[in-house]
């Protein structure tokens, strides 16, 4: 089993802020990609809810705490996003943190 640091974000976009989330999110996920420590990431849209969207990601880091300090601390890729990222969100986007049970894959 993985030791990686799996988590999830959670955003609730406004509707008029759509198009410059996903801008700005799928810049920051195309620069995040090529971070030593990344291992993988899935971004999706809420098939009954199109201004929610969610993040699941996976880094080769120890804790969430390790992650800030070492992939959002001093970013400059993720500095303007996240400058303007609260204006665009209906409610304060949320973090849960994952504990591996099982995988499968075929």
């Amino acid at each position: 089993m993985s030791k990686h640091l799996v988590f999830y974000v959670e955003f609730n976009v406004k509707p008029d802020c759509i198009e410059k989330f996903l801008k700005g999110a799928t810049g920051v996920l195309e620069a995040m990609s090529h971070e030593d420590a990344f291992v993988e990431t899935y971004f999706h849209r809420d098939a009954n809810n199109p201004n929610r969207f969610t993040l699941y990601e996976h880094w080769n880091e120890p804790s969430m705490e390790a992650f800030v300090k070492n992939q959002l601390e001093g970013k400059a890729y993720r500095e303007e996003y996240e400058a303007y990222l609260p204006d665009l969100l209906a409610s304060e986007r949320t973090f849960s943190v994952l504990e591996p049970i099982g995988e499968w894959q075929k």
